[in-house]
């Protein structure tokens, strides 16, 4: 190895979940990060766990990055398949006997974990163990986490007994957070809460990046070439995976009242299933609706996919209905691409929506908040158009790839540096 070789400086990065078919707002988040890493020279390897079936497209691998996968299972007894699934897909607490092996042998210089409880354990008992600093990312919420999502994500577990809670013992689980060098998250009340935690801990509001100059490109005719129901039509898009969590089903049930005030809408939903028996239950509703020529369901779509930008630029406006968002990456990427957005009131958007300026906020136990935002929108696009521009400049501003790159790619510098 030469002299600029060993300089390099070489990050793992170790995810809960990693599977193409279900991408979601965290892997596009990630795969922003390590983007932006590389274009300031760092080396990005990442570490997770291995499919049933191989993927048969991998965005990562497709752009560089080495990607391990590792065997991992659900210690739990005394629950389904479909159960074990669900945990896998959005939140369980997972555990692997040949992570630590693999990691061990690896030769980097910092530590970066997007996952906690077991696999976090590991993640920072490897880290001590090479002596190079952890950094915890926080991508979802901990502290800051509606109690509905919290059962939510326990749900799967009903029933079963977690056999696998001395692991957690074992590799620290619980101690990942208080013992990392530093914290990111993604939102300002996350950060608050994890800092009155742990008041002498290094926590660092982390935004998620947009590479925003790919945003600006033209890619409609991409859009209405795969999905040509919306040549025509006035869009309302909603972005993200078909989770409980994303609020789908509430849009679905709104969908009656919009299309009879505005009847060339078509409602586009974009994003993988993570929740089988949810997504089966959004398309029974519309077939209840008789709205299956009025919504479109696209599936998933890769991070970056000219149909997605695409999407985002043909749409009069971007729908969020979230229950928890904990940073809105969908808010950054409607602005990218020079579209307003209407969001339901939630951590990630009352950090980044300045109603009246860049957009609105609406109250999901007051549906008429909704439908007034909709009405505006639909109704007077110039507004619509100019609360897009004032996002589009706050993104190119503050959250371009590889802007943020940079700032993290500092950090680890520091960290490493504080190591020695």
């Amino acid at each position: 190895m030469s002299q600029q070789e060993h300089n390099t400086m070489q990050v793992a990065h170790l995810l809960r979940k990693y599977n193409p078919a279900e991408w979601g707002g965290t892997e596009t988040a990630v795969k922003r990060l390590l983007d932006g890493l590389r274009s300031h020279g760092a080396i990005s390897k990442v570490f997770c766990p291995q499919l049933d079936t191989p993927a048969l497209c991998d965005p990562l691998e497709n752009g560089g990055f080495a990607v391990e996968r590792f065997k991992s299972f659900v210690p739990v007894w005394g629950i389904s398949n479909s159960q074990k699934q669900q945990l896998i897909s959005v939140g369980g607490n997972l555990m692997s006997f040949d992570l630590l092996p693999k990691l061990l042998r690896e030769d980097f210089s910092i530590m970066h974990t997007h996952a906690g409880n077991r696999l976090g354990g590991i993640a920072l008992t490897a880290a001590k163990l090479k002596r190079v600093p952890l950094v915890a990312s926080i991508h979802g919420g901990v502290l800051d986490l509606p109690e509905k999502t919290r059962a939510y994500l326990q749900q799967p577990l009903k029933g079963g007994f977690e056999w696998g809670r001395v692991f957690g013992a074992i590799f620290q689980a619980r101690k990942v957070l208080s013992e990392a060098d530093a914290i990111f998250t993604c939102n300002k009340k996350e950060a608050e809460l994890q800092q009155k935690a742990f008041p002498n801990k290094r926590v660092i509001v982390q935004p998620h990046g947009v590479p925003a100059a790919e945003y600006a490109k033209d890619y409609r005719a991409d859009a209405k070439i795969t999905f040509p129901q919306i040549i025509g039509k006035d869009v309302l898009l909603v972005v993200g995976r078909i989770d409980p969590v994303k609020n789908q089903m509430w849009v679905v049930e709104q969908a009656p009242s919009i299309l009879q005030r505005f009847p060339n809408t078509l409602l586009v939903f974009a994003g993988a299933c993570t929740d089988a028996s949810y997504g089966k239950a959004i398309e029974k509703k519309i077939e209840e609706l008789g709205l299956r020529h009025r919504i479109l369901l696209t599936g998933g779509l890769p991070p970056g996919d000219p149909r997605l930008i695409g999407l985002f630029q043909e749409a009069k406006a971007v729908l969020l209905p979230s229950i928890s968002e904990t940073f809105g990456l969908v808010i950054l990427e409607s602005w990218a691409a020079g579209t307003a957005v209407i969001s339901s009131k939630n951590s990630g958007a009352i950090d980044l929506i300045s109603p009246g300026i860049n957009g609105w906020i609406f109250d999901l136990e007051d549906p008429a908040t909704f439908h007034e935002a909709v009405q505006a929108a639909l109704s007077n696009p110039e507004v619509a158009q100019r609360f897009a521009a004032h996002g589009c400049n706050f993104v190119r501003e503050n959250f371009d790839t590889a802007v943020l790159g940079g700032r993290v790619k500092k950090l680890y510098a520091e960290l490493i540096e504080e190591k020695q």
